[in-house]
């Protein structure tokens, strides 16, 4: 007898998106969890004072509400009790000087508020947004679709006939630019460069990067079509809308179930799951891991031979740059010197794209940037109930962490021989952070009730799939995405094993809380 139809592996995103679609489809679906609670990155908790609610890792679901998966699942969700609060103004860029910029949901405003920043550059923007919108369904069904489909050749075959063979190559080498050579080729006005150089750290990719610059436009789209939306009273509850929806099609969720390895059955499939404490469950149809391919590979299938060319693209297996965090607990809204700023959702502190592009570097390079890129988020902006009444909380992430410290670019905070992070070198970093976010907002520091930093190693304690604090399940260069994600010969989130599936941040469309992989995988499984 079988204990489940599909037998999920963790449950991040990725892995409550199959489920819940698996479970359309009449599935009974098992999710196994090691840690106390589901959610892989998404979890909400009062971590700095009593009644603050903090995201302490994702935050913004603008990737979810613009998904294949919410448009599938929205509704159901909704029904238990899912719901989201915005801004019109989704995003902004603030510079060491004072000046900044915002974008709004109002394309006319946008316009404007470019042209006035440097003649021509709303014209170039709307252009910009007005091609892409042009270029939609390729781009996207190609970001987020199957690649390895008949679906996904017709596409590609489509795009060939519309601009014909030489338009076509002419398109992808476009697509391919940097961030740097777009924005700077582009925009005239610093200020519009630096409002969206920040955003391609949020993909895992440098402003110098290979396709970036198609990035910085996707993302510029998405956010003034969809906003920058978080879940009311905290990310935790778009958990139990999936968890109610899970339950209620017959799945099952169970936590503090580690599981140590996958068997094969008699015919040489994935079958069996054998957890930590020594009980084993049974799988009808297969066995699908949310994991980081360490992890699938080196621990779930380490009883098993391993192909000689998985043990090589293990081995040349990438991460990025690691992930920092900190919270506040404040005793009133920011009082901020520029007042429009007050009710952006995600701001960006940089002293602009070279700022970017030399903290990424010197992140790249093992270093404590001197100025790191803080993106700084508002939550109580946008939902008041995430706070004590009148009181409000900052989310702030640092999208530029070295995994493994060598040293700091402004030779001021010493860092360990062994390169590890320390609670002293993470707190000396916070307050680096602080500092910046002091000089823009009146009586900071006098405001501040509780602060909580989690560095890249406090990330992975959190969840072992974030490697060195890598939040996007490996380097998103190239090489290492699309067709070729997590590993070279990859195809269909299928592995070498009959039955054996990998989802997550590693596998395609890539990181983010638009659940891709798991929508992919559960549209392809009967």
């Amino acid at each position: 007898m079988s204990d489940a139809d599909y037998i999920i592996v963790g449950s991040g995103i990725n892995a409550l998106v199959c489920a819940a679609m698996l479970g359309r489809k009449g599935r009974r679906v098992l999710i196994l969890e090691r840690n106390d609670r589901i959610g892989g990155c998404i979890r909400t908790e009062e971590v700095t004072a009593p009644g603050f609610l903090h995201d302490v890792m994702a935050t913004t679901f603008v990737l979810f509400v613009t998904s294949p998966a919410y448009a599938a699942l929205g509704a159901d969700l909704a029904s238990r009790g899912l719901a989201f609060a915005d801004t019109g103004t989704p995003t902004g860029v603030l510079l060491p000087d004072g000046r900044h910029a915002i974008l709004t949901r109002d394309r006319a405003r946008n316009i404007a508020a470019f042209n006035a920043l440097a003649a021509g550059d709303g014209t170039v923007f709307a252009a910009e947004m007005a091609r892409l919108g042009e270029d939609a369904p390729f781009v996207f069904g190609m970001l987020g679709g199957a690649l390895w489909s008949t679906a996904s050749l017709r596409l590609v075959w489509r795009e060939v006939r519309r601009r014909g063979p030489r338009g076509f190559l002419a398109f992808l080498g476009e697509a391919l630019v940097s961030a740097r050579a777009h924005l700077e080729s582009r925009y005239g006005s610093d200020l519009v460069r630096a409002l969206f150089a920040p955003w391609v750290l949020h993909t895992g990719l440098g402003p110098e990067s290979a396709y970036s610059g198609e990035m910085v436009k996707v993302i510029g789209f998405a956010l003034e079509a969809a906003g920058a939306p978080v879940v009311k009273g905290g990310a935790g509850n778009v958990l139990a809308a999936f968890e109610k929806l899970i339950t209620d099609q017959g799945g099952v969720l169970r936590t503090n179930a580690d599981v140590a390895a996958i068997g094969l059955n008699a015919r040489g499939e994935a079958g069996d799951v054998a957890l930590a404490d020594g009980a084993v469950v049974h799988a009808a149809r297969g066995i699908i891991c949310s994991v980081g391919p360490e992890q699938l590979y080196n621990r779930l299938l380490a009883a098993l031979p391993q192909p000689a060319q998985v043990a090589e693209a293990l081995a040349g297996f990438r991460h990025g740059k690691g992930n920092m965090q900190v919270h506040y607990a404040l005793s009133s809204r920011p009082r901020w010197k520029a007042g429009e700023l007050a009710n952006v959702a995600l701001l960006h502190l940089t002293p602009g794209l070279d700022g970017v592009s030399r903290a990424a570097n010197e992140a790249e390079r093992g270093m404590l940037p001197a100025e790191p890129t803080v993106c700084l988020g508002q939550p109580t902006a946008l939902d008041p109930s995430r706070a004590p009444a009148g009181k409000a909380i900052l989310w702030l992430q640092l999208p530029e962490a070295p995994r493994i410290l060598k040293g700091d670019a402004s030779g001021i905070i010493e860092t360990p021989a062994d390169g590890r992070w320390t609670p002293e070198v993470r707190e000396r970093h916070a307050d680096r952070v602080e500092a910046i976010v002091a000089r823009h907002i009146d009586g900071f520091r006098d405001g501040v009730i509780a602060r909580r930093a989690y560095s890249p190693a406090d990330l992975e304690a959190m969840n072992i799939n974030l490697v060195g604090g890598d939040p996007y399940g490996g380097f998103c260069g190239l090489d290492q995405f699309f067709l070729w994600r997590p590993f070279k010969f990859s195809r269909s989130h299928k592995t070498h094993i009959s039955r054996l599936y990998h989802i997550g941040a590693s596998t395609h469309p890539g990181p983010g809380l638009g659940g891709g992989s798991g929508f992919l995988l559960a549209q392809l499984l009967r």
